[in-house]
Formats: structure tokens, C-alpha cells, sequence
């Protein structure tokens, strides 16, 4: 059905926006369809269905039209002979910048395809710090081309596949746009491990047959209790997506052992509601305590916010109840997108600002991209600190320290304060004596000793250290 998206299918999808922006969009359309004319997809298809279905992707998520025009736009810089200048003066500079911003280097200044990735790989990462709009409108472009994967060349689709797991799928869950992220995930797998996906998914439609009937019984005394306390809710079940089990199985779970294969996903209308909502599950279905995250009172650094708690269901099956307001549900689906659909005045300024101020690896990445001028060196350091798995650590107080999986006690030094790590004699993590390079565990409370006669970071720390602002801390130590 995507792949046969017309002018009139956008036009349909943006009944909800102004007569001024309709016109933009229906501009930008026949400006790509002027330049892509004669030009086709391998699967035979006119190349215009390409940015129809990256612009309908946009829509779902209520971009502005700079953006949905920069979506119907975002190959002509690449592939016609569509100047840069041209878009600013027929739209408007900042549609221009978005095209640019998406558009690749040209292999003109490279010597090698590889050099010519990585430098594109960096200049896209790079699009998080510069307008988060880049990236949204990179991950519709990528979602339809794994869409359309099959009528690549088996090499080819295994390449283009471990790049999207690899750097798009983290840059999807770095903004919080979830539903991309999984469905990104999800089509990388089929490609790279087809046997696996192809077991998983029919375990997984398995599981759903057999659990449905007991879940929607849940859902409906669950919802009647809640209505009975005129509490306004909406109940959706939810099974987690095949890469989301892939990982758990891999790492040695069983899939029916996993709490929260199986999900009730609660939407009530304010926060107070969450937490009386929560009590009401509480009162029919004994809780599984080890499994409760309050991200409502403690919000994920990409701005998820819901409360968790898995409960005993029938037969004793784990059950995992997701609780949030509306707003919630539409940035845990969306991420930083959603801020189009809950405040459209100014949301572009709003996304960047909480980027910058909320995501916790938006310094790492300006650290990281200042301390790097060679992009293989660059994209390496990213995937190791930036899109890596997260350590969750605490500190003797019970403040959270968030830092990359293989970080130690000098990466959390340095992340307290410098003058911390400069000044760190020795460390104690769950009340027992560790040495400074000790890699930390999810749930460590780690507590620095420090001195007024330490003389600074000792030799070797740098190597020992994993994060690039621990290793620049301590370089200017060394300089001074």
C-alpha cells in the first residue's frame, strides 16, 4: 500500500493543516517530480514514491512543512541537478538547510567509498547537534528504503542492514521515536538473521493467539474498575517487538520467562490517574516487585515517561502494565516528534532544546566529535559511548549516574566533577574496596575517595578510562 502513494493520499493526511502549508507541500511535490522525472527505483517503481512515503512517514508524525517539503526534497541535491540555492529561493533557507543536511558528500572529495561513508555516517550523527529535523527526516528516508529492501542484491541488503542497526536504529531511540526504532530493528533482523527472525515471529504470533483471550479478559475488568472511578482510560495490548526478544533470548532468557513479552498499555488522562490506575491493578493482580520502574517520577533521558509494573496473570503469567498519560503515549511513541502534535508553535525549537538539555550523550557527542578529526575514528568512538548499552550506577546519595556499558570508576569520577576524578585516591563500590579501572554493574553504588594530597590522575588512567571527556580530563591534567 505505501509504495503506492499519490499527491492525493498527502493532501488527504494534512486535512488538519493550514491552506498557506497544503500549497508549500503541493509545490515541493511537483518540484521533486519535475527532477526525479525518468528516474526509477530498482523495484521498477517512478523514484517520486520515495519521497511520497518518506513525506507520508513525516505526516504521521505532524511535521511542520519545512519539514514535509524537505522530505519530497531530500534526494534532488544528490541525484538531479537541483541546486541548493534554487530550493532556498523557491521554498525558503530553512527547507534548504534540510535538504542539504540530508543530502551525502559527494564522492568527488573522497578517495575511497570508505572514507566516503564514514564521512557521511558522521555528518548525519552530527545532524542531532545542528536541527534534530535532519535525523527525523533521515529515519523516514531509511524506514521506507529497509521497506523496500527486497529488490536490493543479497550483499547489499546485509550491508545496508548492520548500518541501520548499528547507527539508525540508536539514532532513533536517542530522539525517543520508538515505533521507528522497533520497526528499524525489526527489518534489519529479517535481513541479517532471517532463520532467528522467522522462528521468533512464529513463537511470537503463537504466544499472542494463545494469551489473547486472557489478556482482553484482564484489559476489561481493568477498564471497568476504572470507569466504575469515572477515570477515563484507553487499554491496548502490546507484545514486544521480535528484535526486543531476539536480544533476550540471545543473552540466555527463555521467551516465555521474559516479564514483559506481554503487555496492557494504560492510558488515562493525568498523572494523578497513573498512580490510582496503578492501585487498581495492584488490588486484582499480585505485583512482581522486582519489576517496578517509576519513569513518571524518574524520566528516561530520552523523555519517556509511563509507570511499569509486571504482574501475575492467569496461569501465573508475567504480565507488564504500562501506565501514562496521553501526552506520554505520544512521546513514548514519538519521541521528540511528538512536540509537533502536543505544541506545533515553536515545537522545532522545543525538540532541540530538550535534546540538548535532557539527553544525557548530547555532550558526549560534542566531546567526541571535537576530539576526533578522523571520521572512522569518530564513528567508532559513537558506537562505543554514544549507542552503546547504558550502565546505571548510584552514588553513596542515590543520585542515578548514567554512562556507557565497559565504563569504571575513572568514568564515573570524572562524571561527578573533575576536580572529583583529579583528585580520586580510591574507590568503594557496594561497600567493598575496588580498584580505579573496576568496570561498573547495572545497580553499583559507588562512592570516590579523594585527597587534598592527591597529586592527580595517575599514569595509565587514560588508557583505563572509556569515556572520551575522562581521557581529555585527564590529558589536560597531564598538560598542566
Amino acid at each position: 500500500m505505501m509504495n503506492e502513494l499519490t499527491l492525493k493520499d498527502l493532501l488527504v493526511k494534512m486535512k488538519d493543516y493550514s491552506r498557506e502549508d497544503i500549497e508549500k507541500v503541493k509545490k515541493a511535490y511537483y518540484f521533486a517530480d519535475k527532477y526525479h522525472e525518468g528516474q526509477y527505483r530498482q523495484s521498477g517503481e517512478p523514484y517520486i514514491t520515495h519521497p511520497l512515503n518518506v513525506c507520508y512517514t513525516l505526516l504521521e508524525m505532524h511535521a511542520d512543512s519545512d519539514t514535509l517539503c524537505a522530505g519530497l526534497l531530500h534526494d534532488v541535491l544528490e541525484d538531479t541537478d537541483a541546486t541548493y540555492d534554487e530550493i532556498a529561493n523557491e521554498f525558503n533557507p530553512s527547507v534548504a538547510m534540510l535538504v542539504d543536511g540530508v543530502t551525502k558528500i559527494s564522492k568527488m572529495n573522497f578517495s575511497s567509498k570508505s572514507e566516503m561513508k564514514y564521512a557521511n555516517t558522521r555528518k548525519i550523527i552530527n545532524g542531532l547537534t545542528t536541527d534534530v529535523r535532519i535525523i527525523i527526516i533521515k529515519l523516514a528516508d531509511r524506514l521506507h528504503n529497509m521497506r523496500t529492501l527486497e529488490f536490493k542484491k543479497k550483499e547489499k541488503q546485509k550491508e545496508i542492514a548492520l548500518e541501520t542497526m548499528e547507527i539508525f536504529a540508536p539514532l532513533a531511540y536517542s530522539i525517543g521515536a520508538y515505533r521507528i526504532k522497533c520497526d528499524l530493528e525489526d527489518l534489519s533482523l529479517m535481513y541479517l538473521k532471517n532463520y532467528e527472525y522467522n522462528t521468533l515471529l512464529e513463537q511470537k504470533t503463537k504466544i499472542e493467539e494463545t494469551n489473547k483471550d486472557n489478556l482482553l479478559d484482564m484489559l476489561n475488568r481493568i477498564n471497568k474498575i476504572l470507569n466504575d472511578k469515572n477515570i477515563p482510560n484507553e487499554i491496548k495490548i502490546k507484545v514486544k517487538n521480535i528484535y526486543g526478544i531476539y536480544r533476550r533470548t540471545s543473552a540466555g532468557d527463555k521467551i516465555y520467562d521474559m516479564h514483559d513479552l506481554m503487555a496492557l498499555r494504560v492510558i488515562v488522562d493525568e498523572v494523578d490517574n497513573c498512580y490510582q490506575t496503578l492501585g487498581v491493578i495492584h488490588s486484582q493482580y499480585k505485583p512482581y516487585n522486582d519489576y517496578f520502574k517509576d519513569y513518571i517520577f524518574n524520566p528516561k533521558s530520552n523523555l519517556y515517561r509511563s509507570l511499569h509494573t509486571t504482574v501475575f496473570g492467569y496461569d501465573d503469567k508475567l504480565v507488564q502494565a504500562r501506565i501514562r498519560t496521553r501526552d506520554m503515549d505520544q512521546i513514548a511513541s514519538y519521541g521528540l516528534t511528538a512536540y509537533w502534535y502536543l505544541n506545533k508553535d515553536g515545537a522545532r525549537d522545543r525538540m532541540q532544546e530538550d535534546l540538548r538539555g535532557k539527553w544525557q550523550d548530547f555532550d558526549s557527542l560534542l566531546e567526541i566529535n571535537s576530539a576526533f578529526g578522523d571520521n572512522e575514528e569518530f564513528v567508532s568512538q559513537v558506537k562505543r559511548e554514544v549507542f552503546s548499552d547504558k550502565v546505571y550506577v548510584y552514588t553513596p546519595k542515590g543520585e542515578t549516574i548514567k554512562l556507557p556499558k565497559g565504563s569504571t570508576i575513572i568514568d564515573f569520577a570524572y562524571k561527578i566533577h573533575t576536580d572529583i576524578g583529579n583528585s580520586m585516591v580510591s574507590a568503594i563500590v557496594n561497600d567493598k574496596d575496588v580498584p580505579v579501572d573496576y568496570v561498573l554493574q547495572n545497580g553499583d553504588i559507588v562512592k570516590v575517595v579523594t585527597s587534598v594530597l592527591a597529586d592527580g590522575p595517575r599514569s595509565g588512567w587514560e588508557e583505563k578510562a572509556h569515556t572520551t571527556y575522562a581521557k581529555r580530563k585527564i590529558r589536560e591534567f597531564s598538560r598542566r
